[in-house]
């Protein structure tokens, strides 16, 4: 049976061409970039290759390649208008896809969805899971060659040729037309199930459908939010934020539907709620569930109907307006307590997305880390006396096996503070350490933490392994037979096990 990959050629390959040698293949250098650390790490019989790049840049990469791996490449270029334009890459890779699953029909491809645009990889991820069944792999610097799995299923009828639907409609539906806007772009990470998320909001920016995002403080729900609405057909209009939970109890219905002059003590003017502000647009209803149940019947009527009465006013009000809500809390177990009321939460939550917190996407944390410290550097450079800062090894353990119950607020908080704690170049764990808000917490949060739906016993179990990995390496200046015998653990091979899982830096 023979072993296939299919890629794209992307900028990070073309930019690792001067690095390529002819050195072994199970060597993977890290600058080679991911079509080639692939073709090192993993044996493949076949290479199919797209791309979109003058032939004179991509020519040389190919010749500086073929002779390092045992791999037969080939590789097409192809016309696109843009590198995000959906359709274009759409007709592309359906093309190629159809050519090798006619040349190789008892073989399973695999998909390499690392290297190219959000867009591309989008066009990977929707072809691969309906109608050409594939393998994907993702390539990093971080975390090497590995296959991934994509936690959800897509319906094939939103593929042409698959539905009775025209390829355009069905292109529409695929979100053919809709940019991805940098908001996408700015949600770091790695990790699997964020990755299916991302690929999810990207089909829901292009329906009309109200979308409900569900996660703790910090894990990136209003980022998702603009992200949705500046990939939808709504771009053009206002993105109009709303903290339910900052709004007065008696100026809600003022808050967001607007008054006339005299309607209450102060109202000297007329002013627009924030309903008509978003008209045409997106209205983001963050802390949805903290909206007394008296305003949440009053929202779900202008939302089965799209019109309104503005405080004091006597004339209906007909607003376009598309709702992404957001809230940390249980709305269901609200609705069992009768917090929250039920026909509102089935109107809201018809997209929804449930944000995992920063703890159980553990190989997100070294990459936002490295992220935000880079930000830092650059908010702080040009400022007296100021050094850039990189993280050691021993704080970047320490990153790893903190909980971070804040998520992305509190690790780009504690990574401030610290940079202004810290007198050289590197970030050291004491200051680190320093930098944290332990106190008592520091001892309860195993075992005091939140049984709810975002729980998860195994994050528990791998936390204490991560801890304890660490300080037992440390108390053993990184001896790992000593570290073992310390853990109690009757084979050196079960800690190496722990080290690579749990990505404990050495």
């Amino acid at each position: 049976m023979a072993r296939i990959l299919i890629s794209w050629i992307g900028h990070a390959d073309l930019k690792a061409r001067s690095s390529v040698t002819s050195v072994p293949e199970s060597t993977a250098p890290q600058s080679d970039g991911p079509v080639l650390a692939t073709l090192r790490a993993k044996h493949f019989d076949h290479a199919y290759l797209l791309y979109n790049y003058p032939e004179n840049e991509v020519a040389p990469y190919l010749e500086s390649v073929r002779p390092t791996v045992r791999t037969e490449i080939h590789a097409s270029q192809v016309t696109l208008r843009s590198p995000v334009d959906f359709g274009d890459i759409y007709q592309a890779s359906n093309a190629l896809l159809k050519d090798v699953f006619g040349r190789h029909s008892t073989d399973t491809p695999c998909i390499l969805l690392s290297p190219g645009t959000p867009a591309m990889q989008a066009i990977w991820i929707l072809l691969g899971k309906t109608r050409y069944p594939a393998v994907f792999f993702q390539s990093s610097v971080q975390q090497g060659v590995e296959q991934v799995a994509i936690p959800f299923d897509i319906s094939a009828e939103f593929l042409p040729e698959l539905s009775a639907r025209s390829a355009r409609q069905a292109g529409n539906l695929i979100a053919a037309n809709v940019p991805i806007d940098a908001a996408f772009d700015d949600i770091l990470t790695d990790d699997p199930m964020m990755q299916g998320l991302i690929a999810q909001a990207n089909v829901m920016a292009a329906r009309e459908v109200p979308v409900l995002i569900h996660g703790e403080t910090g894990t990136g729900k209003e980022l998702f939010a603009t992200a949705i609405h500046n990939a939808s057909p709504r771009r053009s209009q206002p993105l109009v934020p709303v903290n339910c939970g900052a709004i007065p109890r008696d100026l809600i219905d003022a808050t967001l539907f607007g008054h006339v002059k005299g309607a209450f003590t102060g109202a000297t003017t007329a002013k627009l709620g924030y309903f008509e502000a978003a008209d045409g647009g997106t209205l983001f209803l963050d802390e949805l569930g903290e909206l007394p149940l008296d305003a949440q019947v009053r929202l779900l009527r202008v939302l089965q109907t799209g019109d309104f009465y503005a405080v004091g006013g006597n004339v209906a009000k007909q607003v376009d307006v598309r709702v992404i809500a957001a809230t940390n809390r249980d709305l269901l177990a609200a609705i069992s307590a009768g917090r929250f009321r039920e026909d509102l939460f089935y109107r809201i939550a018809v997209g929804v997305l449930n944000l995992p917190p920063l703890r159980e996407r553990p190989r997100d944390i070294p990459l936002l880390a490295d992220a935000l410290i880079a930000k830092i550097n650059q908010d702080a450079a040009g400022q007296p006396g100021f050094i850039q800062k990189k993280l050691s090894i021993k704080a970047r353990n320490l990153i790893k096996q903190h909980p971070w119950p804040g998520n992305v607020r509190e690790l780009y908080a504690t990574l401030l503070r610290a940079s202004l704690w810290s007198a050289s170049e590197h970030i050291d764990a004491p200051e680190l350490e320093a930098s944290l808000f332990l106190g008592a917490r520091k001892n309860q949060d195993i075992l005091n933490r939140t049984v709810n739906e975002s729980f998860s016993i195994q994050s528990v179990i791998d936390e204490v392994i991560q801890h304890y990995t660490i300080r037992a390496l440390d108390q053993t200046d990184g001896n790992r037979s000593k570290a073992a015998a310390l853990l109690g653990l009757g084979s050196y091979q079960t800690l190496n096990n722990w080290i690579k899982k749990h990505g404990v830096e050495t």
